[in-house]
């Protein structure tokens, strides 16, 4: 093989895994979690407002990421938003007390669930429910209620 067939063939190797690293990059940047299972207990919980929420958004506690929000739908009969999520089997001694809060990371970043324990002695289980819920903040609304009170003075 000549010289300028090794000089080919490496730079095509090297492009090769240029893009398989830009692949894996966008791929763990974009919280794609196709490739991982899915192991772990499902919960849910009730929200009046959710926000700008996604699935696979993170379920945090204390800023570490203990689950994933899996489905997100809408009950007819309570008029709130449902939110699945799946914690990781790690985490199987969460109270049943917990509360669940949605929060922005940033002023105009992704939005997460952040659970704060709570001190039954009760854990979270497959299927367990999250009754004590703090709705998104929306932006919107803040600046509108802003804007209403400066002009009634």
């Amino acid at each position: 093989m000549n010289s300028s067939k090794k000089v080919e063939v490496l730079v095509g190797a090297l492009f090769l895994m240029a893009i398989l690293a830009f692949v894996f990059l966008a791929l763990n940047v974009s919280n794609f979690s196709g490739l991982s299972s899915n192991k772990g207990y499902k919960v849910t919980a009730q929200f009046n407002n959710i926000g700008g929420l996604s699935t696979k958004a993170k379920v945090t506690m204390s800023g570490v990421t203990v689950g994933r929000v899996t489905a997100i739908s809408y009950d007819k009969k309570s008029f709130r938003a449902v939110v699945t999520m799946t914690i990781d089997p790690s985490f199987d001694y969460l109270p049943e007390d917990s509360q669940a809060s949605i929060y922005t990371a940033g002023l105009l970043g992704e939005q997460y669930i952040s659970l704060e324990t709570g001190a039954e002695d009760a854990s979270l289980t497959e299927g367990s429910n999250i009754s004590l819920t703090q709705s998104a903040v929306v932006l919107e609304e803040i600046i509108g209620k802003l804007l209403v009170s400066f002009t009634t003075k």
